[in-house]
């Protein structure tokens, strides 16, 4: 059942939210001890906030079609009196005083917070295997990681636990995850989302976006969480628009570019098939398919690491006294920033801005491109590297080759599912021009009308 298909179901009183949110803690406490994508399970304030919702809907308070729906956001999120630790033993005794901005609109939407996800040490990593709170598995496979940052939000999504789950996107911490795991999963523009009372591990990187079964649920999402927010100095005034599409969008006429260098090199051979018959599901429904070369997305990348190792160094900076309570893996990312000269950050930060005018010129010629979100299907964890097109790569680097640069860009960007790799879920990333998401979103739509497929969980 989609966001969309239960708010229906709850005002013709077919349902209600507390049978929902009584439905979402049961199949928790039945499959979270397998898949640890729960970190913190809300029972007593989700069954509260759902009563609530019951009434005010009874009384025709209608919040909109999120109210009383259960959800869950990632645990870098701050929640007024529940801890929130960010995957750390750092923050084991964090409890905020206050909600983050997201956190506050979707209660101010109607949503029951059923629970905090789990997620990989301070959102810096894309297993979600973490040493202090042991590994996050794959719904599909439980042997699999599930991907991360965001590992506990895409895991929860794909197995039902909730109807959406929050996650954040530093490098690709929303789209590897919804990949991986076989969930929509959506990063928005830079500033349209508010980052305000969220954990950060960039200051310039950091993007806040919905985990969810449909296309249109995170459409609806958006609509609740989108907006500008005087707290955050990065926060956008763009005015915001209805992001949800109709059920049946045209994409007639629309420009798709079709990369022909960089995305579909060393790509495995079933997510490049999956990929690349969205192109030929696209040019059905009436778009033009066109061929492009794109900027240089290899030095984007080296561009997007250098940003991300000096500025998460220097916002974890006040704790790298601690080192016994770091984790081995984030320390030596956090040590290798500490080494970065301030030549090689300015440098970076020019090529940055040379890149987005070279993408500007792209966006004349196409409306949107489409890509692989990840080149490979998820690898086991404990895996450190994968084969890909005959050479072995590092697996964190493969799985942010494809979505990396678009963080660097601020680019909204849609991973969806579109098809099978080896058992496991293949993904499609529709990435756009600034601020248009509500096109990507009905290009999305139209590729993939209906909810994700559920594995078989027992």
């Amino acid at each position: 059942m989609t966001i969309l298909e239960a708010a229906s179901a709850l005002r013709a009183r077919k349902v209600s939210s507390a049978e929902l949110t009584e439905a979402a803690l049961a199949r928790t406490a039945r499959l979270n001890p397998r898949l640890n994508a729960m970190q913190t399970v809300l029972e007593e304030s989700a069954r509260a906030r759902s009563r609530q919702a019951d009434a005010e809907l009874a009384h025709g308070a209608d919040l909109g079609p999120l109210h009383g729906i259960p959800v869950a956001v990632k645990d870098v999120f701050c929640t007024k009196g529940v801890r929130t630790m960010c995957g750390s033993v750092l923050f084991q005794d964090h409890v905020p005083d206050r909600d983050a901005a997201v956190v506050e609109k979707l209660a101010a939407a109607g949503a029951v917070l059923v629970a905090k996800t789990t997620m990989h040490e301070l959102a810096y990593g894309i297993t979600s295997n973490n040493p202090h709170f042991g590994a996050v598995r794959n719904p599909w496979n439980t042997d699999c990681i599930p991907g991360g940052s965001s590992g506990g939000s895409g895991s929860a999504v794909a197995a039902d636990l909730v109807f959406l789950a929050m996650g954040t996107d530093t490098g690709g911490s929303i789209r590897i995850p919804a990949a991986f795991c076989g969930t929509v999963g959506l990063k928005p523009t830079f500033g349209r989302v508010s980052r305000f009372g969220v954990l950060p591990l960039d200051f310039s990187l950091d993007h806040m976006g919905p985990l969810a079964r449909s296309v249109r649920d995170a459409g609806v999402v958006l609509n609740a969480i989108a907006g500008y927010d005087s707290r955050d100095d990065t926060s956008s005034r763009t005015p915001v628009e209805d992001y949800v599409p109709a059920a049946e969008p045209s994409i007639r006429g629309l420009r798709i570019g079709m990369p022909e260098n960089f995305y579909f090199e060393h790509c495995h051979p079933e997510v490049e098939r999956a990929v690349r018959s969205m192109f030929d599901r696209a040019a059905a429904l009436g778009a033009e398919v066109a061929p492009v070369r794109v900027p240089d997305i290899a030095a984007l990348n080296a561009v997007g690491r250098v940003i991300l190792l000096a500025e998460a160094s220097a916002v974890m900076e006040p704790y790298l006294n601690q080192r016994d309570r770091f984790g081995a893996d984030v320390l030596a990312l956090l040590d290798q920033g500490r080494l970065l000269a301030a030549t090689d950050y300015v440098n970076a930060q020019r090529l940055r801005r040379i890149m987005q005018r070279e993408f500007r010129r792209l966006w004349e010629r196409v409306d949107c491109l489409f890509t692989p979100a990840a080149p490979v299907p998820a690898p086991r964890i404990g895996q450190m590297t994968v084969q890909v097109g005959g050479a072995e790569e590092d697996v964190r680097l493969a799985s942010t080759r494809l979505v990396r640069g678009v963080n660097v860009l601020g680019l909204p960007a849609l991973a969806l599912p579109c098809g099978m790799a080896e058992g496991l879920p293949a993904s499609v990333q529709i990435i756009g021009k600034p601020f248009s998401e509500a096109l990507i979103l009905r290009v999305g739509q139209a590729l993939m009308p209906g909810e994700i497929q559920v594995p078989a969980l027992n």
